[in-house]
């Protein structure tokens, strides 16, 4: 029963962001890890993150380390987490990284709500157009065909043909329908495929004003995770495998694997960026500059920021 719960219980961003901030607090009180384990799981009301609390907890008293442990439940804690927990264990700084997580956590997830906000006008928009347009077409054209047709007038050339598109969808709209949901079916399923899913994002790379919008958040979100993990102290061959793990989209996920490869070779990180036109002017020349300064992180962060406040400005300009 367990199990079956757990397979559709989702466990929400904003639960482990509240997870890991309530645990940097416990442990900096003093509390030991499993004590503050326990208490958490005591308090949590999400089922399956009570029980992954618990596993996690029985783990450590076994001698695991709380990153080991965490690496077990990879639907509740990604590998870029356990990752920098291990970092934070080595660097004596578990309470800092804690809370370094629980900030990037909660960045994605505003950013993630304030996409669906963007989006959601749009939509609606389009929808009420279409259905003002199929009353028009329905209702109010017949009526004001008949009109003309007691008068004895000659229809315009664009209202005849809108006429005719009318009498064609009558006699020919079911099957129209069902082609329609033969190729979505279709395209769904080829959308499922590693081919289709890497056209599919390339697609929402390059829609007009929603394409810049997806751009804009997938460099924000690359820039804050190798911001993250270069402050716990990762290497950077490892941050930018980190990344590549991070990210949803298979055409970033393809250019930072090319980035990460020619890193290996020694061409640093901003060179291989600047072959690809996918990592805007701006983020290459902060990365060459924290390159050169040491200060990667930094530079990075002022990276996303500027990124998510354009992505921000995007539907309000496209709506103005």
């Amino acid at each position: 029963r367990e199990k079956l719960l757990s397979r559709f219980s989702r466990i929400k961003p904003r639960e482990i962001m509240m997870f890991s901030r309530q645990l940097a607090l416990l442990l900096e009180s003093g509390t030991d890890i499993v004590t503050s384990l326990e208490l958490l799981q005591s308090q949590v009301t999400n089922q399956t993150l009570k029980r992954i609390i618990g596993e996690v907890a029985s783990d450590i008293r076994g001698g695991s380390s709380l990153s080991t442990a965490l690496s077990k439940h990879p639907r509740a804690f990604s590998q870029m987490y356990h990752r920098a927990i291990a970092a934070g264990e080595q660097g004596g700084n578990l309470e800092v990284v804690l809370r370094q997580m629980a900030d990037y956590i909660e960045r994605g997830a505003n950013t993630e709500k304030r996409v669906k906000n963007a989006l959601t006008y749009p939509i609606i928009i389009a929808v009420i157009a279409m259905i003002v347009i199929a009353i028009l077409v329905t209702v109010v054209l017949p009526s004001f065909i008949s009109l003309y047709t007691s008068f004895g007038a000659e229809l315009p050339l664009i209202t005849r043909i809108l006429v005719g598109f009318t009498d064609w969808l009558g006699h020919y709209g079911l099957y129209l329908l069902l082609v329609i949901a033969v190729a979505a079916g279709i395209g769904y399923v080829y959308i499922k495929t590693p081919a289709g899913k890497y056209q599919w994002d390339k697609l929402s790379l390059h829609l007009p004003i929603i394409g810049r919008i997806n751009l804009l958040n997938e460099l924000s979100r690359c820039c804050r995770t190798m911001a993250l993990l270069f402050r716990v102290g990762l290497p950077l061959p490892e941050i930018v495998a980190l990344a590549i793990h991070g990210s949803n989209n298979k055409v970033i996920v393809e250019a930072l694997t090319e980035v990460q490869q020619e890193l290996i070779r020694g061409e640093g990180l901003s060179r291989p960026m600047a072959k690809r036109g996918l990592f805007l002017p701006l983020m290459v020349q902060m990365v060459g500059v924290g390159e050169e300064t040491g200060n990667l992180d930094n530079t990075l962060i002022t990276v996303a920021r500027g990124f998510e406040a354009e992505a921000d400005a995007k539907p309000n300009s496209a709506v103005v």
